[in-house]
C-alpha cells in the first residue's frame, strides 16, 4: 500500500466541507467508528487465519525442500511474504483502537514489513508465471535448460532486493506523528514534492498494471501451448498458479482503483466533502478486502494442489499420529 492502514483512519484534518471553509471538517463519524470497531476485529481474524495457513505452507515446503522445484520455491516465498505482511497487522489493529505506542523505530520497521511483504507476494507471483512460461512455451530454450538451484537462488535474492527498493519511499517517509495530542504512525511526505504522487502511481504500476500485463501475455501463450498437448500434470500446475494469481487480482483490484481516485484527489480533483468522505470509507473497505487475500493462498494450495495436499497430510500424520493415523484416504 502507499501508506500504512492507519494513515487513512487517523488523518482527518484534510477533510473540509465543499465550500472549503477552513476549520469545518467533513462529518467523519462513520469512518472513525468503522476504523475503531471493525478494523481491529478483522485484522485480528486475518492475522490468526493467515498465520496458521501460511505457516503450514512454509513448514511443509521446508520439510520437503529436497523435492522442490521453482514453483515450490515461489510458493514458499509468497507464503513468507504473506507472513511478513501479517506480522504488521496486530500493530495496525492496536493503532486503529488507540494511539501508536510502539515508538519511531517500530513505526519504520512495521511499515517496512508491511510493504516488503506486499511487494514480495506479487513479485514472486510474476516470477512463478515467468518460470512456467519459460518451461512450457520455450521448453528447449537457453533459460529453460539453465534452471539450476543457483539460478533460483539468484532470482529469489533479486526479487527480495527489488521488494525492498520498492518499499523504501514508504519506509523513509514514515514517521511517528503527534496530532491533537494523539500519536500515530503514517507516511509524511515533504510538501511541494512529487513523492506522494510517485508512491501512488508506483503502487498502481508495480503491484497491478505491469504484473497484469506480464501475466496476461504469459498465460495466453501458455494456454495456447497446452491446447496442443495432453498432460494432466501440467494442467494441474497451471490451474494452481492461475487460481493464486486470480485471487490476488480480484482482491487487490478494488484497492488500486480507489487509490488511483485518491491520487486524482491529490492532484486537485474530486475535492468535494462527499468525495472525500466516500473515498476515505471506500479505502477502508477495499483495504479490508485486500489484506484478507493472504488467508486464501494456503486454501488454494490445498484444493488445487494435489502434491501440496498430500505433503500436508503426511506431515500432520508424522507430527500428530493419534489424530491423523486413520486418515488413509484423505489425499
Amino acid at each position: 500500500m502507499t501508506a500504512d492502514p492507519v494513515t487513512v483512519t487517523e488523518n482527518y484534518e484534510d477533510y473540509y466541507d465543499s465550500d472549503g471553509v477552513s476549520g469545518t471538517p467533513c462529518n467523519n463519524g462513520s469512518m472513525k467508528a468503522f476504523s475503531e470497531v471493525f478494523l481491529p476485529t478483522l485484522y485480528s481474524l486475518v492475522f490468526i487465519c493467515g498465520f496458521i495457513g501460511n505457516g503450514l505452507v512454509v513448514w511443509v515446503l521446508i520439510r520437503y525442500r529436497q523435492k522442490s522445484n521453482m514453483t515450490d520455491v515461489c510458493l514458499f516465498n509468497i507464503a513468507l511474504s504473506d507472513l511478513l505482511f501479517l506480522v504488521s497487522l496486530p500493530f495496525w489493529a492496536h493503532g486503529a483502537i488507540d494511539q501508536w505506542i510502539f515508538g519511531k523505530f517500530m513505526c519504520h520497521t512495521i511499515t517496512g514489513l508491511f510493504m516488503i511483504g506486499l511487494y514480495g507476494s506479487i513479485f514472486f507471483m510474476v516470477l512463478m508465471t515467468l518460470d512456467r512460461y519459460v518451461v512450457l512455451v520455450h521448453a528447449h530454450g537457453i533459460f529453460s535448460r539453465n534452471r539450476s538451484a543457483k539460478m533460483g537462488l539468484i532470482l529469489t535474492s533479486f526479487v527480495w532486493v527489488l521488494s525492498l527498493f520498492a518499499s523504501l519511499p514508504n519506509i523513509i517517509f514514515t514517521k511517528e506523528k503527534n496530532e491533537f495530542s494523539v500519536k500515530s504512525c503514517g507516511t509524511d511526505f515533504p510538501e511541494d514534492t512529487a513523492w506522494m504522487s510517485f508512491t501512488y502511481l508506483q503502487m498502481n504500476f508495480l503491484s497491478f498494471i505491469i504484473p497484469l500485463v506480464i501475466m496476461s501475455f504469459c498465460y495466453s501463450r501458455i494456454i495456447h501451448t497446452l491446447l496442443s498437448k495432453k498432460s494432466q500434470k501440467r494442467h494441474k500446475v497451471i490451474k494452481l498458479i492461475l487460481a493464486v494469481v486470480a485471487v490476488y487480482f480480484l482482491f487487490w483490484m478494488p484497492y488500486n482503483i480507489v487509490m488511483f481516485l485518491m491520487f486524482l484527489q491529490r492532484k486537485g480533483y474530486l475535492l468535494s466533502c462527499d468525495w472525500q468522505i466516500n473515498l476515505s470509507l471506500a479505502m477502508q473497505w477495499v483495504e479490508t478486502i485486500a489484506i484478507s487475500h493472504c488467508c486464501l493462498n494456503p486454501i488454494i494450495y490445498a484444493f488445487a494442489g494435489h502434491k501440496f495436499r498430500r505433503a500436508v497430510l503426511k506431515v500432520l500424520k508424522e507430527q500428530f499420529p493419534m489424530c491423523f493415523s486413520q486418515c488413509t484416504n484423505c489425499s
